[in-house]
């Protein structure tokens, strides 16, 4: 009798073994959600395709070229624009445009005497007098020319 009542408590404890799936599938997403923060997505950089550029001793710069000078002075009938100690242009009010063509070409002319790129700085210097629709239509022309580097130095 002892023992029918102890096989009995032990078989009402003992229940059938059964797999919970719940943990399993969090544990699941957990490693998954680890293994896509801890992955390297982007490739290295050693296989990217690259090319040197040739070394040249003609091209080569140590830094920054020095800006070329652009003077701008104020005239009665418009202005005239001294491009280093090279070129000058007048620009009369009547044939502005025709007078900025001219203005590009010696730009140009005085960019391959100098041996310049069209990334080299370009200092505009302006006097109070000049109009400044002029200053605008010289500033448009050179930066229509490909200069991207144009400043002009604040005065007080």
């Amino acid at each position: 009798m002892q023992r029918n009542v102890f096989s009995r408590l032990n078989s009402s404890r003992r229940r059938p073994f059964t797999l919970r799936m719940a943990p399993m599938i969090d544990m699941i997403f957990l490693l998954l959600i680890f293994f896509f923060v801890a992955a390297k997505w982007r490739p290295q950089e050693d296989f990217l395709p690259f090319q040197l550029p040739a070394a040249q001793a003609q091209d080569h710069r140590i830094g920054k070229a020095e800006p070329l000078i652009i003077h701008i002075f104020a005239t009665e009938t418009g202005c005239q624009v001294r491009i280093g100690q090279l070129y000058t242009v007048q620009i009369e009010n009547q044939t502005i445009e025709a007078d900025l063509v001219g203005l590009m070409e010696k730009i140009e002319k005085c960019l391959l005497a100098q041996k310049r790129f069209a990334t080299d700085p370009v200092e505009i210097i302006c006097s109070p007098e000049v109009k400044w629709e002029h200053l605008a239509k010289i500033y448009n022309v050179f930066y229509g020319m490909g200069l991207t580097d144009i400043t002009l130095p604040m005065t007080e």
